[in-house]
């Protein structure tokens, strides 16, 4: 399973067409780049960020996020690093699960390829009452109906990728 991660990170970091890197599938045992935590293992939208010519935490791209606000506050203190792609989960596309677990809603994670979208063209719901692995976080939907549907029934505030700030990202993971 690891030569298969490698293989589709570097399929995915030579981009085929010259353009931005295409999203890869993280592996079963991938952690994010902030807290460490196993991604597969905890609920919540994953992101990942390919970086130019960077190693992030040490290893090749992409940088790899259990929360979308981690991914957020990762980029945000890397500004100086060319950034050539940012992924989130799509949950207009993925079929998605909310469960219940000690009175808090959770939703599903995904962290395959297939479930990644670029993700400066999604609605964000910003802290809904939908939490992940970091707690509220920003849920992203390719389309914006569905963005508004999610709000409609579970709260939060609807966000673009341009208005996602650090003053925001301080507010998320409670």
């Amino acid at each position: 399973m690891a030569t298969a991660g490698i293989t589709a990170g570097l399929a995915g970091c030579l981009g085929g067409d010259g353009g931005a890197p295409e999203a890869v599938t993280l592996s079963e045992d991938a952690t994010c780049d902030v807290c460490g935590m196993v991604i597969s293992q905890h609920p919540g939208p994953t992101s990942e960020i390919f970086y130019a010519d960077e190693q992030p935490a040490g290893h090749d791209n992409p940088a790899r996020f259990d929360s979308t606000w981690e991914a957020f506050q990762f980029d945000f203190e890397h500004e100086d690093w060319s950034r050539e792609a940012f992924y989130v989960t799509d949950y207009s596309t993925v079929d998605y699960e909310i469960r219940t677990d000690d009175d808090q809603e959770i939703i599903s994670t995904h962290y395959d390829a297939d479930s990644f979208v670029d993700a400066t063209t999604v609605t964000f719901v910003a802290g809904s009452s939908v939490v992940g692995a970091m707690g509220e976080d920003l849920i992203a939907f390719s389309e914006a109906g569905d963005a508004e549907s999610f709000q409609s029934e579970y709260g939060g505030d609807i966000v673009s990728f341009e208005e996602v700030s650090p003053e925001l990202i301080s507010t998320l993971g409670r």
